[in-house]
């Protein structure tokens, strides 16, 4: 616990990165820049970052098989199971703080494409699916998750399939209808939404939350602020503007606002301008300042 900053929790680590063959398509270099402009543009100090430990298999184990974490850990996946992932990261801490001060963010995570056996979509583990169930098994009473999602891929199709028998996790995913993956999973409730949707349209797909959390009530919620509508993203099919900064600020007032804690990762984002990528990433960390 930090006690010396009672700003934003923000949670990042130095190893969030590491080396990648040249011109990947994932733009691993994103998240120490995304701390570097909220430094630089005096959105936060260095006062108001939480370092997270490393996770154990242990904690991982509460989502991923054993299976595939001892050859995921051990550098013995195959080639095959190499190339579906296309490739871990601080959540359980940011859900962790958020439910001691009301609100953090990571400048990384939203991995919600890796299913319990194995990684896919540029997702190794899944973050959100192994903060939920870490904040439910942790907790005295069975604690209610709900995981608002709004990558342009669809809801962690491996998040929505890791809960998909637990009433205590709901998985609510915006996302571009015929975007990666092909196969979806079914989300307690999933939006799916044309190619070339602009900021109006996309924005009052969210009108949904205020119901959801009236109804499902519950006591955490996880939000994926993907940056991948943005019409500048290579991989994303929407025409959105950096009016995600109205998306972000709707979705984190309405839970605050009703006493709810929360804890935002980046997700999905891809741009082979990194430093552009990089303070598209920080506008949720910008509203969660405000």
């Amino acid at each position: 616990v930090r006690h010396e900053s009672r700003g934003l929790p923000i949670v990042h680590h130095s190893k969030y990165v590491c080396d990648l063959p040249p011109n990947h398509r994932f733009p691993m270099g994103k998240f120490p820049r995304v701390l570097r402009c909220l430094l630089k543009d005096q959105v936060i100090t260095e006062k108001q970052v939480w370092v997270p430990e490393i996770a154990s298999k242990d904690l991982l184990s509460c989502v991923h098989t054993e299976d595939y974490l001892h050859n995921f850990i051990n550098g013995k996946l195959s080639e095959q199971e190499q190339r579906r992932t296309g490739f871990p990261w601080g959540t359980v801490l940011a859900a962790e703080v958020a439910l001691q001060r009301g609100l953090a963010c990571s400048t990384a995570g939203g991995t919600h494409h890796a299913f319990p056996s194995y990684g896919s979509g540029f997702c190794l583990l899944n973050d959100l699916a192994v903060a939920a169930k870490y904040v439910m098994d942790s907790s005295p009473t069975k604690c209610k998750v709900l995981i608002v999602d709004l990558d342009v891929h669809q809801q962690g199709d491996g998040t929505a399939f890791i809960f998909k028998e637990e009433p205590s996790v709901f998985t609510f995913s915006v996302h571009c209808g015929k975007n990666f993956p092909l196969r979806k999973q079914q989300s307690d409730l999933d939006i799916s939404v044309e190619d070339g949707l602009e900021d109006e349209d996309y924005l009052s797909a969210q009108t949904h939350l205020p119901w959801l959390l009236e109804t499902f009530r519950p006591d955490l919620v996880l939000y994926d602020a993907g940056v991948d509508p943005h019409w500048e993203d290579e991989l994303g099919r929407l025409r959105l503007t950096d009016q995600l900064y109205q998306r972000d600020l709707f979705v984190l007032k309405t839970v605050v606002s009703r006493g709810v804690p929360v804890a935002a990762v980046i997700g999905g984002g891809y741009s082979r301008d990194i430093d552009r990528l990089a303070v598209r990433h920080s506008i949720v960390h910008r509203a969660a300042a405000q």
